[in-house]
């Protein structure tokens, strides 16, 4: 195999801005998943048990497209204007102008039919077009720089385009999407029997405008404004899509794109067989697990999150806000993420950070118990904010990881397959994205959540379920995080450098222009490659 390395403008801010743009861009679009299961959940009020059968219907979905357009994406080797991989992200960046949409069609009272259809056919839609984009965004980082640290910035970088992508909507979305139930003088409340005339809590009468309370748990009332989240599935497209293009026209890929290779260059695309090497990449696994984990935590308990502060907290419009709260501590330590990596390695901050996010996770048992709602709020806060912080560690350098686990590849398959194994660490992130979820709703509905009642009919107890099931799934998620960087993931520092070095070796020997030693490259401080490659950037 031979990586041709062109002579391009330095590497600088530029390339790390668009490269965070393009993340960015794609949690425009992907944070919406969050908001998936409540819409179809409490609004367009489709019953547990099958909308848990639907999502994992579309996984199998997934298993066929991730890996297929990867696939497709390492053998096609025609010549594109804008090249190969920037091309496959404005197509799939295009689709997702309205493919988001399509999920959060606001037709609640449409048959059963035509609800399932729906949910299928936008879900299908959105899917492809996501991994169009995305899949070639993710195996683009090793192409914009062969150099390990400006890899690991480029992670860095991409990890704070996500937050970023993933926060807007988190803070946003429910405050638009939740409001207020108040007294109209009818009494009634969407999703209770009966008319209440009377707070439960003053057992004064309401006065109109007066904010209602929910008999059952004596929590605020809230309802959930299904059209307003389509319209802001719409704009979050339009948005995505501006990100993308910012990132097409500003970014430059420096090795070149037929680098990328399967197996040579006649041999037949085998999906089976791509499955197999992957498994043989044991620091591909591990750094998989590990995003499976995360996501478990962050993901799989959104619905149940958010049905804890409608019922428990009597607060859904702040699930958000108190979710960014908790992980605003992981800003506080990204600038000097740089320094941390080259001083101990990936493996070794984020197998701390994993240790740390577990001790988040086991404190999290606490706030059920607190009986003032308002203190509660303050100890989940606190355990969720711990949490963050250890998985900020692996958030800023996951990314990097996994370009090593494709150098990995390379050093003991002699192949990279940047796009197969990129897409596979991609259907197996969407796994955990699809099945977490869906295991979730069925443990809600074991938990006494009832489907028909919305968030307003259910009882105090389970309010209280969702509670403990929001906390297990954190501290289950800390412990496979912990399990996978630790103990699974096999690249420390010492190991990345052999790897770095022989690779170079064997281009070198190859006659690749640009190859250098690992010690030119991992041995540099920082701020001596910042400086080196780009004098006009600031120094990190």
């Amino acid at each position: 195999m031979k990586e041709k390395v062109t002579k391009n403008r330095p590497f600088g801010m530029r390339d790390k801005l668009a490269y965070a743009a393009g993340d960015l861009g794609c949690n425009m679009s992907f944070a919406l998943k969050g908001t998936l299961q409540t819409f179809w959940l409490v609004y367009m009020t489709m019953e547990t048990g099958l909308l848990s059968a639907l999502l994992l219907i579309v996984q199998i979905w997934d298993a066929i497209n991730d890996p297929m357009i990867g696939s497709m994406i390492d053998a096609d080797k025609r010549k594109y204007k804008l090249g190969k991989f920037k091309t496959y992200i404005l197509i799939g960046a295009i689709g997702l102008l309205v493919a988001g949409a399509l999920c959060f069609i606001p037709v609640p009272k449409a048959d059963l039919w035509v609800k399932v259809l729906l949910f299928i056919v936008g879900y299908v839609v959105w899917d492809a077009f996501y991994t169009v984009a995305n899949v070639p965004y993710g195996s683009m980082l090793s192409l914009v720089t062969d150099n390990n640290l400006e890899r690991a910035q480029l992670s860095t970088w991409r990890s704070i385009g996500s937050m970023i992508g993933n926060m807007l909507p988190m803070v946003i979305l429910p405050m638009i999407i939740w409001k207020d139930h108040t007294y109209d003088g009818s009494g009634v409340i969407p999703g209770l029997e009966g008319v209440y005339h009377t707070n439960p809590i003053t057992n004064k009468a309401y006065e109109i405008g007066e904010q209602m309370i929910n008999p059952l748990t004596h929590k605020n009332v809230q309802d959930l404004l299904g059209q307003n989240v389509f319209w802001a599935a719409l704009i979050m497209g339009i948005l995505g899509f501006i990100f993308f293009i910012y990132m097409i026209k500003t970014i430059t890929l420096r090795v070149d794109e037929q680098s990328v290779k399967i197996e040579g260059d006649n041999k037949k695309v085998n999906i089976f067989r791509s499955f197999g090497t992957f498994l043989k990449n044991r620091a591909a696994v591990g750094a998989t697990l590990a995003a499976m984990a995360m996501f478990l935590g962050m993901n799989s308990a959104t619905t149940a999150t958010t049905i804890m502060f409608a019922t428990h907290f009597g607060k859904a419009s702040l699930s958000g806000v108190a979710s960014v709260v908790g992980f605003l501590p992981m800003f506080f330590f990204m600038p000097f993420i740089n320094k941390i990596v080259d001083k101990f390695g990936k493996k070794e901050a984020s197998t701390i950070g994993a240790l740390v996010s577990l001790i988040g996770g086991a404190l999290m048992f606490i706030f059920p118990i607190i009986g003032n709602t308002t203190l509660s709020m303050v100890m989940y806060i606190v355990a969720l904010s711990i949490f963050g912080i250890g998985m900020g560690f692996y958030t800023c350098v996951s990314w990097a990881m996994m370009a090593d686990a494709i150098e990995y590849n390379e050093w003991k398959m002699h192949s990279r397959d940047e796009g197969t194994v990129y897409s596979l660490h991609s259907f197996f992130r969407k796994l955990a994205q699809g099945l977490g979820p869906s295991i979730v709703l069925l443990i809600m509905s074991a938990l006494g959540y009832d489907s028909d009642l919305g968030t307003v009919g259910q009882s105090a107890q389970t309010a209280m379920n969702m509670c403990w099931l929001v906390a297990g799934l954190y501290l289950f998620s800390g412990i496979v995080m912990f399990v996978a960087i630790a103990f699974i993931y096999n690249l420390d520092k010492k190991k990345v450098a052999q790897i770095t070095d022989e690779l170079n070796a064997r281009r070198i020997a190859e006659g690749v222009n640009g190859a250098k030693t690992t010690e030119e490259v991992v041995s540099a401080p920082v701020e001596e490659v910042v400086e080196e490659n780009d004098p006009t950037e600031t120094k990190e």
